[in-house]
């Protein structure tokens, strides 16, 4: 199936490859960016044919431009959503635009008749706030927002998700409601405006990391978080669904061993030795950003996706080959120099 779908956020990592998908699929592909200045950037980016590609200026704090994005369309790829590369002072910072975004994509796609919303996600909304002891964890689970150490990003993601499902029970008038809960999206870059999920390998080739904290997180590659995306468009029989989008949870040593196993003398400069975790609480103490991982220390957050395969089919990439390809793209476009 295909028709016309809108998808928010074009200039963003995940939006990049979906439209992509889309375009290859046979769907025409309405897209919103904040600034239609970068409407000429963006296509670069995305080497895909214009002719069923258009570009509206929209945002998530603004009702301007929504109607005309939206216009024809039968369903709705929800996916811009703040993403923080620095520490916010406050939360709301990022839960006020994500929350209501989300319900401001819903009501204009309620308004245009469209039949289904795909939402991006995370499993951000998943698997913070639970006792130490919980290592594994699936849709039925939600962060727990009742404990004051979850932070922003986390919080903006389950109030924001929360949100659209309240809103779809209460007022959906019919409009199905599907959301994609991915981990660590990694994968090739489009150009080196790139997303901020991609910054630990960034950061571990740079060797701008001291050493390697006792830290993991699942992994997924961006194209097979695009293709879920895509399934969830139009699989009969799905609303309502939630669908974990995720490979492993790595160990930061792990990823790094990856990296200097595939790349050899271009992996020259990330770290060897383990980093500490009371090491890393005090770095917590002077580095806001550092402050925000410090929950990590020695956590296990598993996020097996067997429920998209069970439902839509979905297997992901091997985790290996998406952090490999993440840096011979930072490499090829010159966000790392490793000469």
């Amino acid at each position: 199936m295909s028709g016309r779908v809108l998808v928010t956020g074009g200039s963003g990592y995940i939006a990049g490859f979906l439209i992509r998908q889309l375009l290859e699929t046979g769907w025409e592909v309405h897209t919103t960016i904040r600034d239609l200045k970068r409407e000429v950037e963006v296509r670069r980016w995305l080497q895909v044919d214009n002719d069923r590609l258009s570009f509206f200026a929209a945002d998530l704090t603004s009702d301007a431009g929504w109607p005309a994005a939206v216009a024809g369309c039968s369903h709705v790829a929800h996916v811009a959503s703040p993403l923080p590369s620095n520490a916010v002072k406050n939360a709301d910072e990022l839960v006020v635009p994500a929350r209501d975004g989300a319900l401001r994509a819903l009501r204009f796609a309620r308004e245009a008749g469209v039949t289904r919303v795909v939402m991006t996600s995370s499993v951000a909304a998943v698997a913070y706030g639970h006792p130490p002891a919980r290592t594994v964890f699936s849709e039925a689970d939600w962060t727990n927002l009742s404990d004051g150490a979850v932070q922003a990003y986390p919080r903006s993601k389950t109030v924001a998700e929360r949100a659209a499902r309240d809103w779809i029970i209460a007022e959906g008038n019919g409009l199905e409601l599907v959301t994609i809960n991915p981990s660590l999206v990694l994968g090739p870059v489009l150009a080196p405006d790139f997303s901020a999920s991609v910054e630990v390998v960034r950061r571990l080739l740079a060797g701008t990391m001291p050493g390697l904290p006792p830290i993991g997180f699942g992994v997924v590659d961006v194209r097979d978080v695009a293709d879920l995306h895509v399934r969830a468009l139009t699989a009969p029989g799905i609303a309502g669904e939630r669908f974990i989008a995720s490979g492993p949870f790595i160990q930061m040593i792990d990823l790094a061993g990856i990296l200097r196993d595939a790349l050899g003398l271009e992996a020259r400069r990330v770290p060897t030795r383990r980093l500490p975790g009371w090491l890393l609480r005090i770095v917590a103490v002077f580095d806001p950003m550092v402050r925000q991982v410090t929950g990590e220390i020695g956590r296990t957050r598993a996020t097996p996706a067997t429920h998209a395969h069970d439902v839509l089919g979905w297997t992901p990439r091997p985790a290996e080959d998406t952090i490999i390809d993440t840096a011979r793209s930072l490499i090829d476009t010159g966000v790392v120099t490793v000469s």
